[in-house]
């Protein structure tokens, strides 16, 4: 198994954290109502980030196969949490934007394909997250 992601405190604040991946090179922090610096992103925005850009990046590639009137897309999103039968639990709200000239049949069709991006179907099922100290 290759490592896609190394995330490593990089020394500039309290909870400054420096994020390789590939070639690029991202940073995450906590909001300064949190004690950190806010110099990027806190983690759940990264999160959001990903499911956001998955869920544009897939109904572009799905226009482009149908020769749709898609012209832009925009994803807006928000975390809270929230009980669920006395259990709280996250909730990500995604609202989609499309520009075009577009059927309601074609955009109902975008957002069941919104549905289906990787990220998506990923956080809709339980994950298994395995953990292990290395030296």
């Amino acid at each position: 198994m290759s490592v896609a992601v190394v995330v490593s405190e990089n020394g500039q604040g309290r909870y400054q954290q420096e994020i390789r991946t590939g070639h690029h090179i991202l940073l995450a922090d906590e909001p300064e109502s949190m004690g950190g610096n806010d110099a990027g992103p806190e983690p759940f925005d990264l999160l959001m980030a990903g499911l956001g850009a998955c869920t544009s990046i897939t109904l572009r590639m799905y226009a482009e196969r149908k020769n749709l009137a898609l012209i832009g897309i925009s994803v807006a999103l928000s975390h809270e949490k929230v009980e669920v039968d006395g259990v709280r639990r996250d909730r990500i709200s995604r609202q989609i934007t499309l520009e075009g000239n577009l059927s309601a049949a074609e955009r109902q069709r975008l957002l069941e394909i919104a549905n289906k991006c990787p990220v998506h179907r990923a956080l809709s099922q339980p994950f298994i997250l395995d953990s292990q100290l290395v030296n």
